[in-house]
């Protein structure tokens, strides 16, 4: 049985907000890249052009229509990933010790060459956020790019996951969420980011923020709603429009119009 460090230097993770993810995948679709590029082993896939593919993604997005009470219905974009648990059910499950805790910055990794495919972590997941690698064996899961993000290679705005690197909406940031000052940790307490699942007791590093609510614009009545836009903005014309006008009534044979 794996132990879980008991404390950890930094806390790092991400903060994604639902109100402004707009679905595209593109955080998907750079992950998938530069994991597959770059760390461990290749994210695999099956039949990828086929009747039924299949394939291993440490990223995924997923879509729900919220149909509320009142008002019009919405659609929810909602990114998920290893949240890198405190408290990680995955660590403690793990019988040879391949899925750990690093005690420098709290990320939850895999060894791979230590892990021989049992599963267990992927049941002990709540979030469903392992993946099983169908080609390689193993079990596959978000790294946060540690690749990536200590990389002195990099310009310095590239040291963060390709996910966060790669929002067109920026619905994602990194950061240190066990310092109360950085960016992150403000961003959580200006807009009351919440845990996924807090009744699982894994205490969750990634937060989420919440949609904002929407204003509703649903017509009430007979409320037409162009009528605003298509009022004069002046009983009399003036500047420019105003010479104008009276330069036309001046015109030999003119006639205004009342």
């Amino acid at each position: 049985m794996t132990q879980l460090p008991a404390s950890t230097a930094r806390k790092m993770g991400l903060v994604i907000d639902l109100d402004t993810c707009v679905g595209c995948h593109a955080c998907v679709i750079s992950c998938k890249g530069w994991n597959t590029e770059n760390y461990g082993a290749p994210l695999s896939d099956q039949d990828p052009y086929g009747a039924d593919p299949k394939g291993t993604f440490l990223n995924r997005i997923h879509s729900y229509e919220i149909t509320p009470d009142e008002g019009t219905a919405q659609l929810a974009h909602f990114p998920k990933s290893c949240l890198h648990c405190e408290d990680a059910p995955c660590v403690t499950v793990c019988p040879t010790g391949a899925s750990y805790k690093r005690v420098e910055d709290g990320i939850v990794l895999v060894n791979e060459s230590s892990c021989i495919g049992c599963g267990l972590c992927a049941w002990a997941c709540p979030y469903g956020a392992r993946e099983m690698d169908a080609a390689e064996g193993v079990m596959k899961k978000c790294t946060l790019c540690v690749d990536r993000i200590y990389n002195e290679n990099l310009p310095e705005e590239d040291r963060v996951p390709s996910c966060v690197r790669t929002c067109p909406a920026g619905a994602r940031h990194f950061g240190d969420l066990g310092d109360e000052n950085s960016e992150v940790s403000q961003l959580v307490a200006e807009r009351g980011g919440f845990d996924l699942m807090p009744e699982q007791g894994t205490k969750p590093v990634n937060k989420y923020l919440p949609p904002r609510p929407k204003q509703d614009h649903t017509p009430k009545g007979d409320i037409d709603l162009l009528a605003p836009l298509l009022a004069p903005v002046s009983e009399e014309p003036k500047g420019f429009l105003g010479w104008l006008d009276k330069a036309l009534d001046a015109l030999p044979g003119a006639e205004k119009n009342n």
